[in-house]
């Protein structure tokens, strides 16, 4: 018989920019004296900053602030807000197309990430999102790549965020997204590609590789003008890069990519040459309500209505 875990209990800090405190269990083994003791051992800032912390009343438990002589108490769980780096602000806003007790959707823009990771935290669709509809809750139901604009979907409950991410695993989600790329006469479509992608940690771009197909696109071409096209995908499955890499292997990588086909390393306060690639529709329905939604993005790709 499984047996179901406790639920975790709740932060009694709130958020700071929309980013959760650090939750810290303590471990069931260990002969550490204090909290004190753990924290200057775990954490990788030092005795002096955690004394600091400590006076300051940073670590927070469920009985409230951390005295720096509480003893160590296996299994016990302590809070605290990591000291975030600066972070250079993407300087375009987030639109949120739809809003009601159960969904957010937003139309996000290029360069910010869907949540936070590595170096983008507060500069994420979630972090800005939660600050400023004051939902501490919110969670994403699935993820945009940060270099790709347009329509990503956020939870309000947590117990229903399993319902709508199963959405997008089962592909009952049907999603289009639109690029400009290179137009080349040549290039026989409509078309299917399939391919097996393989994305390695550490390494930024994903890559195609021998074997089985796990990824799966449809690529059409809308409109041509001079050597550009503008094209409609339809993935039906969600590998990391999956447009960008089917895209460039058939020999129209994606106007300003910097990983397909050379991997470049722009700066990263360099916003003038986005991805031009944009979630454009989400359809689907709501798990929860069962209403019908349809969601289109408002956002036009600069690379086309330029030209």
């Amino acid at each position: 018989m499984t047996r179901r875990r406790s639920p975790l209990p709740p932060s009694p800090l709130p958020q700071r920019l929309g980013v959760d405190p650090v939750r810290l269990k303590l471990p069931l083994d260990g002969e550490w004296g204090s909290v004190r003791d753990h924290l200057v051992e775990r954490l990788p800032v030092g005795a002096d900053a955690v004394d600091a912390m400590l006076a300051g009343g940073a670590f927070v438990g469920l009985d409230g602030p951390v005295r720096a002589d509480a003893p160590y108490v296996p299994g016990s769980t302590v809070w605290f807000h990591r000291e975030l780096a600066e972070e250079i602000p993407v300087p375009f806003a987030i639109e949120v197309l739809y809003r009601d007790e159960h969904l957010v959707v937003a139309d996000k823009p290029h360069f910010l990430a869907t949540t936070p990771r590595g170096r983008h935290i507060t500069q994420t669709a979630l972090s800005r999102l939660r600050h400023d509809l004051e939902l501490p809750a919110l969670s994403p139901a699935h993820r945009l790549d940060r270099l790709t604009a347009g329509l990503v979907m956020f939870c309000v409950r947590t117990e229903e965020r399993g319902a709508y991410q199963t959405l997008f695993r089962d592909r009952k989600v049907s999603k289009e997204y639109e690029a400009i790329a290179p137009y080349d006469p040549e290039l026989d479509l409509p078309r299917t590609v399939r391919s097996r992608i393989e994305k390695v940690r550490g390494i930024l771009a994903a890559r195609e590789i021998e074997g089985e197909p796990n990824s799966e696109s449809r690529v059409e071409l809308i409109e041509h003008d001079g050597g550009l096209g503008r094209y409609r995908l339809t993935p039906v499955t969600g590998r990391t890069h999956q447009l960008r890499v089917h895209m460039n292997a058939l020999g129209a990588p994606i106007v300003g990519d910097p990983y397909f086909p050379t991997l470049t390393d722009p700066a990263a306060d360099d916003f003038t040459h986005p991805l031009q690639l944009l979630s454009r529709r989400l359809e689907f329905t709501d798990p929860v309500t069962g209403k019908e939604h349809r969601f289109e993005s408002g956002r036009a790709l600069e690379a086309w209505s330029a030209g």
